[in-house]
């Protein structure tokens, strides 16, 4: 069992930075494609970026290419968002997700975490 717990949300302006962190415990992540999603209130949970197993590969939403990056740390069982030039529309809760060696941008993970809330004001 992979227990997921983000951090690093916050208030920011539009156009601020803000870094997430989501650390695992239990099982090594080396084994998992890891995955942020974002859910606004009243909207469905939507993907925002995945990184496969070993880091080499990663995919993003139109909405954020160019903005966010994704990474991981496997040794350290932690994956990373670095957000940049953020949005109004960025706002919304953000979740860490883990699937057992497969990297799917769909909602089909295996393991969630609790969410971070991030709030860009206009």
């Amino acid at each position: 069992q992979v227990r997921l717990v983000e951090s690093g949300g916050g208030v920011v302006q539009a156009g601020d930075s803000l870094r997430l962190s989501c650390a695992a415990s239990g099982p090594t992540i080396s084994r998992y494609g890891m995955g942020w999603f974002r859910q606004a209130p009243g909207k469905e949970r939507d993907f925002v970026a995945v990184i496969n197993r070993n880091g080499g590969s990663t995919t993003y939403a139109e909405s954020v290419k160019g903005r966010f990056t994704i990474s991981r740390d496997n040794a350290k069982n932690t994956v990373s968002l670095q957000m940049n030039s953020l949005k109004p529309e960025d706002t919304a809760v953000y979740y860490c997700a883990a699937k057992f060696y497969v990297v799917p941008t769909t909602r089909s993970y295996d393991y969630w975490g609790q969410g971070t809330q991030v709030t860009v004001a206009s």
